[in-house]
Parts: structure tokens; C-alpha cells; sequence
């Protein structure tokens, strides 16, 4: 492929071509072609920007729903957490309190007997 041929497409592919100088101008885009190009154009625009607020929304709607999720889970978790140590520290003082009574080492000081009489009252 000559140099010829490559600057032919690069001219094609970029929209510009070269004058009779060497330098590369612009090559002029028809009014009609501009305002058909617009004409399209802004509709693709206006639908892809409802596209993307519709889909905005939804992710907005599932991570509100991710969080409520999430926040329900840690204060459930939070919940049970603080009603188990609760539920230790009463038995731990009800364990306490059992202790100051039961006393195990005790010794036998005097022992009486008493008779009852069942029919005396």
C-alpha cells in the first residue's frame, strides 16, 4: 500500500482531506445532514436519560431495601445479644444470692429433740 492510498482512507475514516497546499481541512457537513443528525439524536439523548433515571431509581429503591435489611439483622442480632448478658447477670446473682445462703461448712452446735404430740395443738 503507497502513501497515496493510506491518506485516502485516513481522510475517509477522520472527515478530513487535504487541499492542493498539503494542509488537511474539515470536509463541510451539509445543513440538511446536521439538522436530520440532531433530529435523531435528540430523542436517543431523551430516552437514554429516562433509561438511566429509571435504572438510577431502582438501584436507589434495592440499596434502601439492602440497608433496611441489613440494619433489621443488627438490631435483632443487638437485641438478642443484650437479652442473653441480661439474662447472665440474673444468674449470676441469683447464683450469688444462693451462695450467701447454703453455707456448707457448718458445725452442729446443740442438738435438741422435740417430741410432738400430734393431737396437742
Amino acid at each position: 500500500m503507497n502513501d497515496e492510498e493510506r491518506r485516502i482512507i485516513i481522510s475517509k475514516m477522520s472527515g478530513y482531506r487535504q487541499n492542493e497546499s498539503g494542509e488537511y481541512e474539515r470536509v463541510p457537513v451539509s445543513p440538511v445532514n446536521r439538522w436530520i443528525t440532531y433530529a435523531i439524536l435528540i430523542p436517543v439523548v431523551a430516552a437514554l436519560a429516562m433509561i438511566g433515571v429509571f435504572f438510577f431509581a431502582a438501584f436507589l429503591a434495592l440499596l434502601a431495601v439492602a440497608v433496611v435489611v441489613i440494619g433489621i439483622r443488627f438490631w435483632w442480632l443487638r437485641r438478642n445479644f443484650q437479652n442473653t448478658m441480661q439474662s447472665h447477670d440474673n444468674a449470676n446473682r441469683h447464683s450469688e444470692t444462693d451462695r450467701t445462703i447454703i453455707i456448707e461448712d457448718a458445725q452442729i452446735i446443740e442438738e435438741t429433740e422435740t417430741h410432738r404430740d400430734p393431737h396437742k395443738k
